[in-house]
C-alpha cells in the first residue's frame, strides 16, 4: 500500500484514557494490535470510519504518518494532549472570550 492511496481507517477510542484514540485499516481491524496494547487500552468503542489520505488534515496527527504506521505496525496510537498543551489551549480560547 503507498501512502497516497486513500485508506479506509476505523477510529476507536479508549475508554479508559480520554484523548486516547486507535487508528487501525478497517478491512484488517484489531487483528494486528499487540494483545498487550489492548489491555491497557481497554474495550476499543468505536469512534468513527473514514476515508484517510495522506493531505487530509486530522485534528491531532499527521495523516502521512497515521498511513504509514497502519501499514507498518497494524495501527496508529494517538495519545491524549499533554495537560499542559491542554491549558495551553484553554488560556488561548478563554482569552477570546474578553
Amino acid at each position: 500500500m503507498e501512502t497516497n492511496k486513500p485508506l479506509i481507517c476505523e477510529v476507536f477510542r479508549s475508554p479508559k484514557d480520554e484523548g486516547l484514540y486507535l487508528y487501525v485499516d478497517k478491512s484488517e481491524g484489531l487483528r494486528r494490535v499487540p494483545e498487550a496494547l489492548l489491555e491497557k487500552f481497554g474495550k476499543p468503542q468505536a469512534a468513527m470510519t473514514m476515508l484517510l489520505k495522506a493531505d487530509k488534515k486530522l485534528a491531532r496527527a499527521d495523516a502521512e504518518k497515521v498511513i504509514a504506521a497502519i501499514e507498518d505496525r497494524g495501527y496508529y496510537l494517538q495519545l491524549p494532549p499533554a495537560k499542559e498543551d491542554y491549558m495551553q489551549q484553554v488560556n488561548h480560547h478563554n482569552s477570546k472570550l474578553f
